[in-house]
């Protein structure tokens, strides 16, 4: 089986993933200021071939480079994420982050305003150890990291016109009550790619933490049926 390489999204950490069951899979951080650069040493680092997930902005480089290097990647699972263009309100909203990051506020801080969009209303409400673990992750974060994450996104482009010559086998994995990255912002995603399909789970934004079961035994799963595909290939 491919090794399994987890992308985190913007304020995020491994603790992301570490209720998915996904023991021994390669993490590398987000830390370059421009997909090219982020997509060219990912390249460098990772092994030959692998199966490639991201959440948000991990699901944005992911695409990048499954687009750069189809070859390495045997499947690209895309989670909470959106494949177009940046629009002007996003633009302000990371302009005033990285104003806040100048004045001294720190990425904690700026995790918890955002907190009732990380997570699903009832997660916020009742589990305390999920929003003190999203908070925490902007904490192990820091500024220097989410600087770069920062002006990752400024560095993104509209994706979607690209997706239909990326023929890789790709799960899509959308939360019903993600208000960043809605349902319909995964549908798109699905109609323009040949091989996808589209799997709804009941979660917000930071759906891997939220529903870290359930995440990681339908990414099991799938990771099985790719396995499976391959070996009746040769």
């Amino acid at each position: 089986m491919s090794s399994l390489v987890l992308l985190a999204g913007m304020n995020c950490t491994a603790d992301l993933w570490a209720d998915a069951g996904l023991d021994g899979a390669i993490q590398p951080a987000l830390d370059r200021p421009s997909i090219p650069d982020q997509v060219e040493a990912l390249l460098a680092e990772l092994p030959e071939r692998f199966v490639l997930v991201g959440h948000s902005l991990g699901a944005i480089v992911a695409m990048s480079l499954a687009l750069a290097a189809p070859g390495r990647v045997a499947g690209l699972c895309l989670v909470s994420t959106n494949a177009k263009a940046p629009t002007d309100a996003q633009r302000d909203g990371w302009r005033e982050w990285l104003a806040a990051l100048d004045a001294g506020t720190d990425a904690r801080e700026l995790q918890s305003r955002i907190l009732p969009a990380l997570l699903g209303a009832a997660a916020v409400r009742t589990r305390p150890d999920l929003v003190e673990r999203a908070l925490a992750m902007g904490t192990a974060t820091g500024a220097v990291r989410l600087r770069a994450q920062l002006e990752l996104q400024f560095d993104r482009g509209d994706l979607l016109a690209r997706l239909p010559a990326l023929r890789v086998p790709t799960l899509v994995v959308s939360g019903l009550d993600d208000a960043i990255c809605p349902p319909h912002f995964h549908t798109e995603i699905v109609t323009r790619m040949p091989d996808a399909r589209l799997v709804t789970l009941d979660a917000g934004h930071l759906l891997p933490l939220e529903r870290g079961e359930a995440f990681g035994a339908l990414l099991r799963s799938w990771q099985g049926q790719l396995a499976d595909a391959g070996a009746r290939a040769f």
